[in-house]
C-alpha cells in the first residue's frame, strides 16, 4: 500500500489518457489498484514503484492539487508504450501505462476497484459530454456500462472512492480519460426503425427494427449485443421488451398498450460496436413518435355490431357484417395498418376463380386495412340488409358508406381493432400485419435474446411479412 503525503501539484499528462487521484483531505493516499476492464482485460493499474527518471525532479505544488498519471492496458498485448513514473517530492509513487481499450473483447466496459473500499459515485461521459449509462455492483466494488462502448471514441470517467480509516472515512476522486480503437474497415450493421418518424399513432403501434444484416438465433451473444443497444425511452415511462421475429426483424411493445399521448424515442447505440466476427455497427437514424387517444374498435361477430371506444368511453356502435362460412373473419387483436379512400377488390386476389358465384370485382370506398392479406373495414352498400343481422362478407367487416366514412376519419395507424365472439382462425402474431398483442406477456418475453428459453435450437420462429407483400383484398 502507498503511504501518505501532501499533494505535490504534479501533473503528468499525455495524449492517450490520464488517471487522476486527489484526496478530500488534501493528501494523496495509495489504495492499491483501480482497474478498467472489458471482460477480464486489465487496462489500467496504479502500484508502488521506487522514484526514478526525470519525473523524480518534478516541483512540489500547493495542497489539494490534482495529480494526474499516465494510464495503459497492461494485458493481452494492448500496451505499446513504456511505463512512466510520477514521484511526489520523495513521497508515494504512482505508476501506470498508456492504454487503449480493445473493442474485440465482448461485453460492456467495467471499472473495478481492486482494494478495500467502495465506489461511492461513478460518472462516465463520451467526447460530446453525454453520460454513459451504467450501474454499480451490489457491493459497489465495480461499475459496468449498460452497453458496449463504440470503437474509435473517447471517454472520461470520474470515480469517487470511499475507504474507512481509523481517523474516519476517506474519499479519493479518480479521473480517467480513455479511448477505444477504431473499428476495422468493412460493412456496417444499421437499423431502420418504424413507424415513420415524427408521426402520431394509435396505442397499439409496435416499434419495428429492420437490420441491414442478419443476426441468426444460433449466435445469442450477437443478438444480445444488438438488443441491448436498441434503446427505447418513453414519457411517461413504461416497461417493454424486444421480440426477435426473425434474423433481421425485431418488434418492441410494452406489456400493455402504450398509454394515450405518450412520446416514444428510439435510437441505436450500435455505432462502432462489434456485433460478431468482423461485423460492426454503423450509424442509424433515430425515431420519435407520439400516441394519440386510445381508440379501440371492438367487433362482436355474434351480435353483428362494432363498438368504437375513445379513452375507454363508447362513442358509437355500428351495425356490421363479417365473414361468412368458408371466409370467416380472423379473431383476436389487430392494428390499423393504413387507410385507402378507394381500393379495388377482386375475388381472384384471394383465390376465388372468375365465373364462380363468389367472385367479385368492385371499387370499395373508405377502406381501413388491418392485414397485409387484404382484410379491411370498409363501406359495403350492397349488404345493407345483412348488416346488424347476418354475416355475408368474404372476410372483411362491412358497414354503411356513412359509417365507414366516419370510422375512416376517426381511426389512425396503430389504433386497435379487436374481433370477439367469432368463428374464424385467430390473428397470427407477425406474418400478416401487427398481431403482436395476441401473445401474452410471458410469451412475448420469450422472444427476447435475454431469455434463454427463446434461444432453443428447436424453437419455432414466425416469419415476418413486410409491407411489400402483394395486396390481396378480401371483400
Amino acid at each position: 500500500m502507498l503511504g501518505s503525503a501532501p499533494t505535490a501539484g504534479v501533473v503528468a499528462r499525455n495524449r492517450k489518457g490520464t488517471v487522476s487521484y486527489v484526496s478530500s483531505r488534501g493528501y494523496v493516499r495509495g489504495w492499491g489498484a483501480l482497474s478498467l476492464a472489458v471482460g477480464a482485460v486489465l487496462v489500467a493499474t496504479a502500484a508502488q514503484s521506487p522514484p526514478s527518471g526525470p519525473d523524480a525532479a518534478l516541483e512540489a505544488g500547493p495542497p489539494d492539487a490534482v495529480v494526474s498519471v499516465d494510464g495503459c492496458a497492461a494485458a493481452q498485448g494492448l500496451c505499446t508504450a513504456p511505463r512512466r513514473t510520477v514521484v511526489l517530492g520523495g513521497g508515494p509513487v504512482l505508476t501506470a501505462r498508456p492504454f487503449t481499450l480493445d473493442p474485440r473483447a465482448s461485453g460492456p466496459v467495467e471499472l473495478a476497484l481492486r482494494t478495500p473500499g467502495v465506489l461511492a459515485d461513478v460518472t462516465v461521459t463520451d467526447q460530446r459530454g453525454r453520460r454513459v449509462a451504467g450501474a454499480p455492483s451490489a457491493d459497489r466494488s465495480r461499475w459496468t456500462s449498460a452497453v458496449p462502448l463504440p470503437a474509435g471514441s473517447r471517454f472520461a470517467a470520474r470515480l469517487v472512492v470511499e475507504r474507512a480509516e481509523a481517523e474516519g472515512p476517506l474519499r479519493h476522486v479518480a479521473r480517467l480519460d480513455f479511448r477505444t480503437v477504431p473499428a476495422p474497415a468493412g460493412d456496417r450493421l444499421t437499423v431502420a426503425f418504424g413507424p415513420d418518424d415524427g408521426g402520431t399513432y394509435g396505442v397499439g403501434q409496435p416499434v419495428t427494427a429492420e437490420l441491414s444484416h442478419p443476426v441468426p438465433a444460433d449466435d445469442p451473444g450477437a443478438r444480445r449485443v444488438v438488443e441491448r443497444a436498441l434503446d427505447v425511452r418513453t414519457q411517461p415511462h413504461v416497461d417493454g421488451s424486444w421480440y426477435w421475429v426473425d434474423s433481421t426483424t425485431l418488434h418492441y411493445r410494452p406489456r400493455h398498450y402504450w398509454p394515450a399521448r405518450t412520446t416514444v424515442r428510439v435510437r441505436s447505440g450500435l455505432e462502432g460496436a462489434r456485433i460478431t466476427g468482423g461485423l460492426y455497427g454503423g450509424r442509424s437514424k433515430p425515431l420519435t413518435f407520439t400516441t394519440g387517444a386510445r381508440i379501440e374498435a371492438v367487433t362482436d361477430i355474434a351480435a353483428h355490431e362494432m363498438t368504437v371506444f375513445r379513452d375507454g368511453r363508447s362513442i358509437r356502435t355500428l351495425p356490421v357484417t363479417t365473414g361468412k362460412a368458408g371466409y370467416r373473419t380472423r379473431g383476436g387483436t389487430k392494428v390499423v395498418l393504413g387507410k385507402e379512400p378507394m381500393v379495388r377488390m377482386r375475388g381472384d386476389s384471394i383465390g376465388i376463380a372468375r365465373g364462380s358465384s363468389d367472385f367479385y370485382d368492385l371499387k370499395v370506398r373508405w377502406a381501413t386495412r388491418v392485414t397485409w392479406s387484404g382484410e379491411y373495414l370498409h363501406a359495403a352498400p350492397w349488404s345493407l340488409d345483412a348488416q346488424g343481422s347476418e354475416n355475408v362478407s368474404h372476410g372483411c367487416t362491412g358497414m354503411s358508406t356513412e359509417d365507414a366514412a366516419w370510422l375512416f376519419d376517426t381511426v389512425r395507424e396503430g389504433d386497435l381493432v379487436r374481433v370477439v365472439n367469432g368463428y374464424g382462425e385467430p390473428m397470427t402474431p407477425f406474418d400478416n400485419g401487427f398481431g403482436d398483442w395476441n401473445l401474452s406477456w410471458p410469451e412475448w418475453r420469450r422472444g427476447s435474446a435475454f431469455d434463454p428459453s427463446a434461444l432453443d435450437a428447436g424453437a419455432a420462429r414466425p416469419r415476418s411479412v413486410r409491407a411489400t407483400t402483394a395486396l390481396r383484398p378480401a371483400l
